[in-house]
């Protein structure tokens, strides 16, 4: 079966059982059943192992899911077992929160180049990642192997942004602009509209 085939739901939920998995090990668990994967994520058991075949038979009958062999395939699956190097463009509080959080380091994500537009932030550095003026963008991108960016801009300036990443090579979007993004069909975009999310709560109390 091709990855295309796999419905986007069971994709989405691969991270979670990723974090499970992980978190399993480095608690010394050797190995979990399906129905405990379900019961501590909210999925019914027979859901998990058929989001598991889509990708080959890990689970022993009577036994269950070896963590650190399972752990290493999810790895594989999601492109976690090297290491990817990621742009961010736009450095306000949202921006630098991102930069600063150590998570990513953990899974492999390096933020290693940071832009924006504001002349006081260019040429200085968040940690240990350096800040450039976004005029940098097109140079710098082309001379290393980058296929992952993050938009933390307003949403005016977005779609301007993008064009510009998409021409340097960029494959991937972690879109943080409340705005929607025009891109060519093989490049991916993942949209997170904060006040979006907010806005969902809000109607759910309210009825």
């Amino acid at each position: 079966m091709k990855v295309s085939d796999i419905p986007g739901i069971i994709v989405e939920r691969l991270p979670r059982y990723y974090r499970y998995f992980d978190k399993s090990v480095r608690n010394n668990v050797d190995y979990i059943s399906s129905k405990e994967i379900g019961e501590e994520l909210g999925i019914h058991s027979t859901q998990v192992r058929k989001d598991f075949s889509y990708y080959g038979e890990f689970g022993k009958r009577g036994v269950g899911y070896e963590t650190t062999f399972l752990r290493g395939q999810l790895e594989k699956i999601l492109g976690l077992n090297y290491s990817w190097e990621i742009v961010l463009i736009g450095m306000g509080n949202l921006g630098e929160a991102l930069v600063s959080y150590d998570g990513f380091k953990r899974l492999g994500l390096n933020i290693r180049y940071v832009f924006d537009v504001a002349p006081k932030l260019a040429e200085s550095k968040l940690g240990d990642v350096e800040v450039y003026n976004i005029d940098n963008l097109d140079s710098i991108l082309k001379k290393n192997e980058i296929k992952i960016g993050i938009i933390a801009t307003p949403a005016e300036a977005a779609q301007d942004i993008v064009d510009k990443l998409v021409v340097a090579g960029i494959k991937g979007i972690w879109n943080f602009a409340p705005t929607y993004l025009h891109t060519p069909e093989d490049v991916h975009v993942r949209n997170e509209d904060l006040a979006t999310g907010l806005i969902s709560l809000s109607y759910h109390l309210s009825n």
